[in-house]
């Protein structure tokens, strides 16, 4: 097993303190971890669909039912109340976008359509908005680099992108109504609109400079119609409100909770890295140590990280696990490895650790750069 992984500071048990840097570029594969990766897990890989629809329809009916008591509530305690449920409920629900960037279909049938048909879709966050873009950054020469859409060196960067990050996401509703009601449509009439909605306004991401290709096969087909789909119900729904059919105050509750769902989520990506490499390509391993696993005891993490996601930096040593596994996967790996081993070193304690962890660094840069 290698142990020459590199940090900027060490305590005395060489156990990297809370905000210290790790430096990534040139570490090499922890092999015993990988092995063991592989090895301890080959049960989990299958998907439990009972599980699946079970998790997913559950938190959406809730979510639905909290949605539409937070729209007509007469008593602003309530409203708040069961807009504070439906975020919750339809952001659990929301995250199972993740699981089938990675399963394969054919072992949950049926799924990505009922998960479009009754959230995607009504929500404005289509699969193929995910499917093509996620797994990128899992390609084992793309992670951390200018080709990767989902990272930006945050820890690396000025103070000030922390909160732009995060205001950033209170105008997702608005920004998914332009997409599929005005943007949609327009581009029909025009192909080099067409292009720049493909290429540009069509991806989950975090990275401005990722310009997605066309789709091909059949993403081309599931794109085809799950736009269609998502550009049929925002133009409906923006005519429904225009008409009086949808009361104006329903639609901003909407519009809120999809609000509420988007900052969430924000946060939670926040917390999913450590956002410290800064564009070289890395091992599996630096990929591993710049991810983040929340572990259990503790609760909150159910809430903010659902789905499998307090297990991020695991899931990036397995992206093919199932969500349900991934407990018992983590169980396996502290048990068999060593506290020498690299996978200790990516489970940290807590959000708030995370996220002073990287405002800290931000403030390192800036001292750094003055």
């Amino acid at each position: 097993m290698t142990k020459s992984l590199a940090f900027d500071l060490h305590d005395a048990e060489g156990v990297p303190p809370a905000t210290a840097r790790i430096r990534l570029s040139g570490v090499p594969d922890d092999r015993a971890m990988l092995r063991s990766a592989a090895e301890l897990t080959r049960d989990l890989h299958t998907p439990k669909p009972l599980v699946y629809w079970a998790d997913f329809l559950g938190s959406t009916l809730l979510g639905y039912a909290a949605l539409a008591l937070a729209m007509f509530a007469k008593s602003p305690l309530t409203m708040a109340a069961a807009g504070v449920v439906a975020v919750l409920a339809l952001y659990r629900a929301a995250m199972f976008i993740h699981e089938m960037t990675h399963l394969k279909h054919s072992l949950l049938p049926g799924f990505r359509f009922g998960w479009n048909l009754l959230l995607g879709i009504p929500m404005m966050v289509p699969s193929f908005t995910y499917e093509g873009v996620h797994t990128l950054h899992h390609t084992r020469t793309r992670y951390g680099t200018v080709e990767d859409p989902e990272y930006l060196p945050l820890a690396l960067m000025k103070p000030w992108t922390l909160p732009v990050f995060l205001i950033a996401s209170i105008f997702m509703p608005i920004a998914l109504l332009f997409r599929f009601a005005v943007l949609s449509p327009l581009s029909l009439l025009s192909p080099k609109l067409r292009r720049i909605v493909v290429a540009r306004y069509s991806g989950l991401k975090i990275n401005p400079a990722f310009e997605r290709r066309a789709p091909e096969g059949e993403l081309k087909t599931q794109w085809f119609w799950q736009e269609l789909g998502a550009s049929i119900w925002s133009i409906g729904l923006l005519a429904a409100v225009f008409t009086g059919v949808v009361p104006v105050r329903a639609f901003l509750v909407y519009l809120a909770v999809i609000a509420g769902v988007a900052v969430i989520n924000q946060v939670r990506t926040l917390a999913a890295h450590l956002w410290e490499n800064d564009g070289e390509p890395l091992t599996v391993t630096a990929q591993y140590l710049d991810s983040v696993n929340v572990p259990a005891p503790g609760l909150l993490p159910y809430l903010w990280a659902p789905i499998g996601l307090r297990y991020h930096a695991l899931h990036h040593l397995l992206p093919g696990l199932p969500y349900h596994s991934l407990n018992e996967a983590h169980r396996r790996l502290s048990a068999a490895l060593d506290t020498n081993s690299a996978y200790h070193r990516a489970n940290y304690p807590t959000l708030g650790g995370l996220m002073q962890r990287l405002a800290s660094n931000t403030m390192k840069s800036r001292s750094a750069a003055d």
